[in-house]
């Protein structure tokens, strides 16, 4: 036996060798498989894209109410007095407000339609070729007292540029209601002139009392003796 032993040893251990070496193999590949590790990157978190934000509707201011317009009417109205009128207003329409025109002549001087604008005056002629009362370089006047220009009523046949308007008085003539229309002359001045009639030239009138040169330039373009 232990010669036989002696004999196959090598062989015996070869064969041990193997069978531990088969053990193994067959133990790994017995073994479970391991579950595969899978690696992930971070997820990013999806931004979400900006909304489109409607714009903020302004909101209308609110339309100013415009004011009315007060304008004096005066002249051959029925009730002269100053009068509120909406904007927008005309003349024909103040005229109106003051009860209408007690002559129907004058509306032949004045643009009914003529717009009117605040502290107007609006005069309203008897008849379109009424003699002023008021001094002769003066007409009857819509006169704007604002920033807004002068808008001038000027009867049919008269020039429309004021300085050239030139009603001379008749001083061998005239009333004294009309010579106190000239500048410079009151009642006694005016009664002085009546007395020391007639006068041959225009010039004669500084015989007056009280009339000098300096009154004499102011009325030269504004009297007559003829």
């Amino acid at each position: 036996m232990s010669n036989w032993l002696e004999r196959y040893r090598g062989y015996i251990l070869i064969t041990v060798i193997n069978v531990v070496i088969l053990g193994v193999v067959i133990v790994f590949l017995r073994r479970p498989p391991q579950p595969e590790l899978i690696v992930t990157s971070p997820t990013s978190t999806a931004t979400p894209a900006p909304t489109a934000t409607s714009t903020p509707t302004a909101t209308p201011l609110p339309t100013p109410t415009p004011c009315p317009l007060r304008v004096y009417v005066s002249g051959a109205v029925t009730n002269p007095d100053v009068y509120e009128l909406p904007a927008g207003s005309i003349v024909k329409d103040a005229i109106e407000a003051a009860g209408g025109t007690t002559s129907k002549d004058g509306l032949e001087c004045i643009n009914l339609a003529l717009p009117v604008a605040d502290s107007q005056h609006i005069y309203v002629p008897k008849w379109c070729r009424e003699t002023p009362t008021v001094n002769p370089m003066t007409m009857p006047s819509v006169t704007v007292t604002s920033s807004l220009p002068q808008t001038t009523i000027i009867p049919p046949g008269m020039p429309s540029v004021m300085p050239a308007v030139k009603i001379k008085i008749n001083i061998n003539t005239a009333s004294q209601s009309e010579i106190e229309t000239l500048p410079g002359i009151g009642p006694s001045r005016a009664q002085g002139i009546i007395e020391n009639r007639p006068y041959e030239s225009i010039e004669d009138i500084q015989k007056v009392p009280g009339i000098g040169e300096a009154t004499f330039q102011k009325l030269k373009d504004l009297i007559t003796v003829n």
